[in-house]
């Protein structure tokens, strides 16, 4: 194996591990975060992939490991929103004013767009983190969940392999733009969810001023 190589920036607290510990480290790490845990998963990601650019690591053995573990565990976050999330979120909502009626309507948005989210949440901090729990909560169905979550973790995986592999020593100056533009989708994302949540409810006010203008007419025709 070739000599070691200094990770620039953030990434070289993360050196120690990768030595002592290579894939498994990309895995583990990758798999915790994708169920809650705080965990660097991301950022070992990143960090294996500078590595198999310097001939430490192979990189589509990188690759794939973050594949596996993206997928696995979002996927057993999706289990433990399913099996345990909603009573909990119920049990405990009313302290946050999160009713069920609430919950039911968030359930309806995320059938509607779930799957777009789920892709999408993958490039987004503490949405990466969260997708599969909200996803078991609101009942999206596994298979879709599976469909959309697999096609979001091989577009993230497969970026930041390909630019850490490439970049080198030039990550941590691409790494803070992403992350800019990230928070520019997350701002762009909020502001659809309210702009349909304004649609929603102006549709809903305009049925029911419908509503009382035909009951008052049905009356009136009676009378």
């Amino acid at each position: 194996m070739s000599q070691p190589v200094p990770l620039p920036g953030f990434l070289n607290a993360l050196a120690p591990l990768l030595d002592q510990w290579g894939y498994l480290a990309v895995g583990s790490l990758l798999f915790l975060e994708d169920f809650g845990v705080p965990a660097p998963g991301e950022t070992v990601l990143i960090a294996a992939s500078v590595y198999a650019g310097a001939g430490r690591l192979n990189i589509v053995a990188v690759g794939v490991t973050g594949f596996a573990a993206a997928v696995l565990g979002d996927n057993t976050g999706y289990a433990i929103g399913r099996f345990g999330g909603r009573t909990l979120v119920l049990r405990f909502g009313r302290y946050v004013m999160l009713t069920e009626e609430r919950l039911s309507r968030a359930e309806s948005f995320f059938t509607r767009h779930g799957g777009k989210i789920v892709t999408v949440a993958r490039f987004i901090e503490v949405l990466r983190q969260t997708n599969g729990i909200i996803a078991g909560i609101t009942r999206m169905p596994w298979l879709r969940f599976l469909a959309f979550n697999a096609l979001g973790a091989a577009l993230w995986v497969g970026t930041w392999t390909t630019v850490g592999y490439l970049a080198g020593n030039h990550i941590q100056a691409i790494y803070t733009q992403a992350n800019r533009y990230a928070l520019y989708l997350l701002a762009a994302a909020a502001a659809a969810i309210v702009a349909q949540v304004i649609r929603h409810r102006r549709r809903r006010a305009r049925r029911e001023a419908a509503s009382r203008e035909t009951a008052a007419t049905t009356h009136d025709a009676r009378a």
